[in-house]
């Protein structure tokens, strides 16, 4: 009984370091696309592997999907990396620009459309 007790401590510490460090590791890999601002979300958000993403797809520049308009114009090497959609997209149309929900479709569905590869059904990109 004695020797249970003298294992379980260490074994418990290592299990638990193990499961923090794995969680905390693999958050910084994932990223979701910020649906905070929509009041009552009709779907999960949307989950991806960003870095793994963008190998796949061979872009190495981050205006391809973090673009910047001017005057309706693409800015070409401009980048919205640092803002939220929701910065210049409304949840209903304004100003010219599309509503939020529409932006985030015709930017990634749009590309899987257009590249002919990734998901393009509701349930590939919003996984429950």
């Amino acid at each position: 009984m004695n020797i249970v007790k003298r294992i379980a401590l260490p074994l418990t510490l290592i299990v638990g370091i193990v499961f923090i460090l794995t969680t905390a590791w693999s958050q910084d890999e994932m990223t979701v696309v910020d649906n905070s601002v929509f009041d009552n979300p009709q779907r999960p958000v949307s989950v991806f592997e960003h870095d793994l993403h963008n190998e796949a797809a061979g872009i190495d520049e981050c205006n391809v999907c973090h673009h910047v308009y001017e005057d309706g114009q693409l800015v070409e090497d401009e980048s919205s990396e640092d803002m939220s959609c929701s910065d210049c997209h409304d949840l209903e149309t304004s100003d010219g620009q599309p509503p939020l929900m529409s932006a985030f479709h015709a930017n990634c569905k749009g590309c899987h459309e257009a590249e002919g590869k990734g998901p393009i059904m509701c349930g590939e990109c919003h996984i429950k």
